[in-house]
């Protein structure tokens, strides 16, 4: 995706199956039946796992560094999530035309194991302050630098916190030639919360914040001149926020 003088890409690493029950309790039967087209076939409810490819010009950083080599199997004891894998980072980004020592750093939204997964394969990291106090656990931890919320990380690049999901987690907003992109993280997991902002997710470290920052969020997102990245949005993780029915939902924008 071309913005401004930016190009941006999705770099797959694999793929998780959501529990869609246990991860959003908030949601009802008659919620998922309208919403079945974010399901597979067992119900659960598909997120894509990977990185975003920031290049300007000759240069590139990532946002996030995927799940990595591994693989969580499906443990029905589990009421969180299904099988998650990861794996294709490396040979993704090489599609892309890149190696990992061109990338002069990655920028995590938080660390979570599926963001942080191929963290030992990249140079710099940048966390933002907050949530590297809270967690100071990554494969490349003498080669973290923490940043502060409005940081201008990259050209054109700068940091968001949108704690909730964790303490300190944080958006990326790029920004050139009057247009933005907000890559939000786990701010939202998938589409469906576009339009219903205030459904609890299990796992979040403060509800209550979260919700306000999604709110937050959706605030910038209604901006006509601004595009979201949603990590998790399975095949649709470039989008717009658009009103439908007096309702903001999810419009897909392609990458090509």
């Amino acid at each position: 995706m071309e913005l401004g003088e930016f190009r941006l890409s999705y770099v797959p690493d694999g793929v998780g199956r959501l529990r869609s029950r246990g991860w959003l309790p908030s949601a009802t039967e008659e919620d998922w039946a309208r919403h079945r087209h974010v399901l597979d076939g067992s119900g659960a409810l598909v997120a894509s796992i990977g990185e975003l490819l920031v290049e300007r010009g000759e240069r590139a950083m990532l946002i996030d560094a995927g799940l990595g080599p591994r693989k969580e199997p499906d443990d029905p004891g589990n009421a969180l999530h299904g099988v998650l894998e990861g794996g294709e980072l490396l040979e993704s980004l090489g599609k892309l035309g890149r190696r990992p020592d061109e990338i002069e750093a990655v920028a995590y939204t938080h660390l979570h194991p599926d963001h942080i997964g191929w963290a030992g394969s990249f140079g710099e990291h940048l966390v933002a302050e907050p949530e590297w106090r809270q967690r100071d656990e990554t494969p490349a931890a003498e080669r973290i630098r923490t940043v502060e919320d409005g940081e201008e990380i990259f050209p054109g690049v700068r940091v968001l916190l949108t704690p909730g999901h964790t303490p300190g987690h944080a958006a990326y907003v790029i920004e050139s030639a009057g247009r933005r992109l907000i890559a939000f993280g786990d701010a939202f997991h998938s589409p469906v919360q576009i339009g219903d902002p205030d459904w609890i997710v299990a796992v979040d470290s403060d509800r209550e914040q979260a919700i306000k920052n999604r709110h937050r969020l959706l605030d910038e997102l209604r901006d006509g001149d601004t595009l979201g990245f949603g990590i998790h949005f399975a095949d649709v993780v470039f989008g717009r926020v658009r009103e439908r029915d007096g309702s903001p939902v999810w419009e897909p924008v392609h990458s090509g």
